[in-house]
């Protein structure tokens, strides 16, 4: 697929098989992590020159804007690169839940360890 990313930075990207890099977004002020993403070259595109984040589905094989259908929306603040170019952070403003369930996060419902 074609993107409007730019080459050089498409370049330093590493994949999925699928095209895929994995995408966190992450509140930018207090550090919450509230979810992964998937994005392809033009989803991280959008992202970079929207000012919102756009993701790929890959259940539905269709990119999707953060908060169209909710209102959950992810307004971003930066975004980075992991030091393998395999993973990208987007730091956003989250408005509402960022989970598909309504929760704030998508990860507070299944701990597996917590220290007291």
């Amino acid at each position: 697929m074609s993107s409007n990313l730019d080459p050089a930075l498409s370049a330093r990207l590493k994949r999925s098989p699928d095209g895929l890099v994995p995408a966190i977004a992450q509140q930018y002020d207090t550090g919450e992590v509230l979810m992964l993403g998937w994005m392809d070259d033009e989803a991280l595109h959008r992202t970079l020159t929207t000012g919102r984040c756009t993701y790929w589905s890959r259940s539905r094989q269709e990119y999707w804007v953060k908060g169209d259908t909710s209102g959950h929306v992810q307004h971003v603040k930066s975004v980075a690169l992991d030091c393998d170019a395999d993973t990208v952070l987007v730091k956003v403003d989250q408005v509402g839940a960022a989970c598909h369930t309504g929760a704030r996060t998508c990860f507070d419902a299944d701990v597996l360890l917590a220290s007291e």
